[in-house]
């Protein structure tokens, strides 16, 4: 009885042994496909090599938190969020930076989202950016956060002709479009209500070359 019990131990112990191996130490449940999902502009095989991850490394010892830290050293990436898909793929599910402006920098532009993070450097602006103007372009700056919270406040069918933006202060955001028309916005409060005021105006009052909406109780256009 006591032979069979200890025969038992062992083979219990032999197969937990195994699974063990098999688990942390055995290339069969290695890592044998990376997923990647939501990139939009970044390559997959950019974010795949930005991981990390050696073919066939045993998946269960994959430490996610330094993969999503590597993959997050790509600047065009908000977040990065990393799981294992049994039995052998690690999936990488990404959110883009969204460019919001193109802000000055030396002889080239900084591209920016919407928390002043620079997204990459480019010779020129695209052309569905504004240009965006501030005394100290640099994330945190009030004036240049303001500007931003404001470009992402516009209305829909102004986002596309805006062209220029300038902010000396927090409470000075001013507005220049495509078609030379020029909106003083002021601070970010109110947004909601300056958006609709501003649409509806602008669809009106073609005459107008200087909207105010800095107060959207006293509306001044000239």
């Amino acid at each position: 009885m006591k032979a069979r019990t200890a025969f038992l131990v062992l083979l219990t112990a032999g197969v937990v042994g195994t699974a063990a191996w098999l688990v942390f130490f055995s290339p069969v449940l290695g890592v044998r496909s990376i997923e990647i999902v939501g990139n939009l502009t970044v390559p997959s095989d950019r974010i795949k090599q930005q991981a990390g991850v050696a073919d066939l490394h045993p998946l269960a010892t994959v430490n996610l938190a330094d993969v999503e830290t590597r993959v997050l050293g790509i600047r065009q990436l908000a977040t990065a969020k990393v799981d294992r898909v049994w039995p052998g793929t690690l999936k990488i599910e990404v959110v883009e930076r969204e460019p919001v402006a193109a802000v000055p920098a030396g002889d080239k532009v900084a591209i920016v989202d919407g928390q002043g993070v620079v997204i990459e450097l480019k010779s020129a602006a695209p052309p569905m950016l504004p240009l965006l103007k501030v005394d100290k372009p640099a994330a945190g700056d009030p004036a240049m956060m303001a500007a931003l919270k404001v470009i992402q406040a516009v209305p829909a069918s102004v986002a596309g002709k805006l062209r220029q933006v300038r902010a000396g202060t927090a409470e000075g955001v001013t507005l220049e479009l495509s078609d030379g028309r020029t909106v003083l916005w002021g601070g970010t409060d109110r947004p909601e209500e300056k958006a609709r005021i501003l649409a509806s105006l602008l669809q009106r009052e073609r005459g107008v070359t200087l909207y105010d909406v800095s107060s959207p109780d006293v509306v001044t256009l000239k």
